[in-house]
């Protein structure tokens, strides 16, 4: 038995014990007598710092109280049976590592039947793929830190490499993300209620698309179909109007020309509203993989305060920072697990909302949300800017550059056909710093120039 060979090496093999010990776990030796052997040679090496002889552990055995009599003889037994034995070193790691991951898995699935059966509901079920994910998540991480000095070279390596980029089709959103968006991030526009947070994000799937990845767009707040036809006026280049009176002929030629055009494939998948959360959608992503091999290479989330907690149970007696910030940390966890960048959004506070100098503290719900997130971004629409066909863009944080290079900018909008696009040099007007119009500093600190340009906003 395995079991068998891993006690006798951790006891007669230091360096095969000092790499597998951190990763092992009592709760994977199942009979008893081999549980307390392990316990035992566990506890010596952490308390001395060096494996036990076979006359310590029968020492330690004897002292040992609380045992029964078969559980002592088996436990003896199994000590005077421990051998040096020649095994080859990877095969022992490979096969160890092996040992760990079956047994963790075989546990997770024990406890989800025993959350399943219990009949208080002391467990929430949703706790279940988090179990499961930790148990397919074991391996043995040979990394231990970085040495500064000894991983110089690996650390100039990184300064130099060039990182993999997903980029935009709007010229200043590539400027501040260095880019576009980089893989295991999470990305979020935060805008106030019809602004065009859904439109943005369809913008950017479409994109994705014509440049050959593969993206998945899950939403929860309008139907899949609803989704596919403002990427559809995006793509095909007719309005939403035009898409219902468009004949079958013409709409079919279109998509086989788009298709002809790409490599990537997208998949929309609707989930009801705060149905669906990281469990879900890590069990979508590997239904997927098997089923049509489909793997993304972005995934767009729409949006992140109607998704559910795989942690928290709905309806649990918290507030809303932990529980938004929660879905926040499991979306940035599923980005890092499935190497892709996440790109969902948020609404604006009422305070926020019609205000043109969005900040942080006008994030909804939860302030947590923005300390987990990579890029965070507002979406300002005012009277001015529909009058001329532009959406205002503001950073809010953003740990792909400095935040203050173009800290506001503006990009045109076209609502009819779903589109996000660049307008001339000429109109970004807001380069500096200071707001078209906020409520809230309106007459403060601010030039007579700017103030007769604020009057004329607010009649």
């Amino acid at each position: 038995m395995i079991e068998k060979t891993i006690i006798s090496h951790l006891v007669f093999n230091e360096a095969f014990a000092r790499k597998t010990l951190p990763f092992l776990k009592d709760e994977y030796f199942h009979n008893h007598h081999e549980k307390t052997v392990y316990k035992l040679i566990d506890t010596y090496v952490k308390k001395y710092n060096s494996t036990p002889t076979k006359e310590v552990l029968h020492i330690e055995l004897k002292n040992k109280e609380g045992l029964s009599e078969n559980t002592y003889k088996e436990s003896k037994t199994l000590i005077d049976d421990l051998t040096v034995e020649n095994t080859e070193v990877q095969w022992l790691l490979d096969s160890t590592e092996k040992f760990c991951q079956e047994k963790a898995i075989y546990n997770a699935i024990m406890a989800s039947i025993k959350i399943l059966d219990d009949k208080t509901g002391a467990t929430s079920t949703g706790s279940i793929p988090t179990l499961l994910s930790d148990a397919l998540g074991v391996s043995f991480d040979v990394s231990i830190g970085h040495d500064y000095f000894a991983n110089a070279d690996d650390r100039f390596d990184f300064y130099h490499r060039k990182e993999e980029h997903i980029p935009f089709d709007l010229e200043l959103l590539n400027k501040i993300t260095k880019g576009g968006l980089v893989r295991k991030t999470l990305n979020i526009a935060l805008a106030g209620t019809g602004v065009g947070k859904s439109l943005f994000m369809c913008h950017c799937a479409s994109y994705n698309l014509t440049q050959g990845k593969n993206v998945l767009y899950i939403t929860m707040e309008m139907a899949e179909e609803k989704i596919a036809e403002r990427i559809d006026a995006n793509l095909l280049n007719v309005t939403v109007d035009e898409l219902s009176i468009l004949p079958k002929d013409s709409y079919d030629k279109k998509i086989n020309r788009l298709k002809e055009k790409t490599v990537g494939k997208l998949v929309i998948k609707e989930y009801p509203t705060a149905s669906a959360g990281s469990g879900h959608f890590r069990h979508l992503l590997n239904e997927l993989r098997i089923k049509r091999n489909f793997v993304p290479d972005i995934i767009y989330i729409d949006y992140l305060n109607i998704c559910s907690s795989s942690r928290i149970k709905s309806g649990s007696n918290v507030n809303s920072y932990t529980y938004i910030k929660a879905i926040a940390e499991e979306l940035r966890g599923l980005a890092v697990e499935f190497n892709v960048p996440v790109v969902s959004a948020t609404q604006t506070t009422r305070g926020g909302y019609g205000n043109s100098d969005v900040e942080l503290t006008d994030t909804s719900e939860s302030f947590g949300l923005p300390a987990t997130a990579d890029l965070m971004f507002a979406l300002i629409s005012t009277e001015e800017l529909e009058d001329r066909g532009q959406l205002m863009v503001k950073q809010l944080k953003n740990r792909y550059n400095d935040p203050t290079l173009h800290r506001r900018f503006v990009v045109g909008i076209d609502r009819a056909k779903m589109r996000l696009f660049d307008v001339d040099s000429s109109e970004q007007t807001l380069q500096d710093d200071k707001p078209v119009f906020s409520k809230s500093s309106f007459g403060q600190g601010i030039d007579a120039e700017r103030k007769e340009k604020l009057k004329k906003l607010m009649n």
